[in-house]
């Protein structure tokens, strides 16, 4: 497994298909947290809300990498497609690791902010909960699932306004709101670490649809 994921890592970089949700995220964490003075719990909020796209982005990016004939050498030579698959939600899940990492020094570049402990555990909780579902979101909608990339398009980005505004939707628009009316990052880290177990079943769900279907196509 430890293989795979170091193959993955090493296609998608000297692929540069990271570059573009990479350059995303870094102008999306500028522009929301440039001179920002308030309290961290937003802030980091703020960079949750731009970790989402990219990591549906980056998923998405990673898994078409290669083409069927491609896949399926790999998929023979790791003995299952299962393997690969979660192979593949690994290696996303490292560069979403960097995005994190990113995430919770950035703003603190960026502003002025008076940091704790408890703020950057909050700032990762927050930004892992939407890259699993992010991640969630890109699996199903890739070429695995979507021999059309338009209309898997399509559905990525209604699924991304869904999890973003619907009400009660998702544990990322739950926790997006609750963040942004919070000040102190205490208080918050339990019931956002609740979310991001609940992004992680998400993804859970994602991994396993996107497996069903890869294996009835075959």
């Amino acid at each position: 497994m430890i293989a795979l994921v170091r193959y993955m890592f090493t296609t998608l970089l000297l692929s540069q298909r990271y570059l573009a949700p990479l350059l995303l995220f870094l102008g999306l964490v500028t522009v929301l947290t440039s001179s920002d003075a308030g309290p961290l719990t937003a802030t980091y909020a703020s960079v949750a809300g731009a970790v989402l796209p990219c990591s549906v982005w980056l998923t998405m990016a990673l898994i078409g990498l290669e083409d069927q004939p491609h896949r399926s050498i790999v998929v023979v030579s790791a003995g299952s497609r299962l393997r690969v698959l979660l192979a593949t939600v690994g290696t996303a899940a490292v560069w979403c690791l960097l995005l994190t990492a990113a995430g919770l020094v950035l703003p603190l570049m960026l502003g002025t902010h008076t940091l704790g402990l408890a703020d950057l555990v909050l700032g990762a909780e927050a930004q892992l909960t939407c890259a699993f579902t992010g991640m969630a979101i890109g699996l199903v909608c890739s070429r695995l699932v979507f021999r059309r990339q338009g209309y898997a398009l399509v559905l990525a980005l209604v699924l991304l306004l869904a999890v973003l505004l619907g009400k009660g939707v998702s544990p990322v628009n739950i926790m997006l709101t609750r963040l942004q009316d919070s000040s102190d990052s205490a208080d918050a880290l339990v019931p956002t670490g609740v979310l991001l177990a609940v992004a992680a079943g998400f993804l859970a769900v994602g991994v396993a649809v996107t497996q069903a279907i890869t294996r009835r196509k075959a």
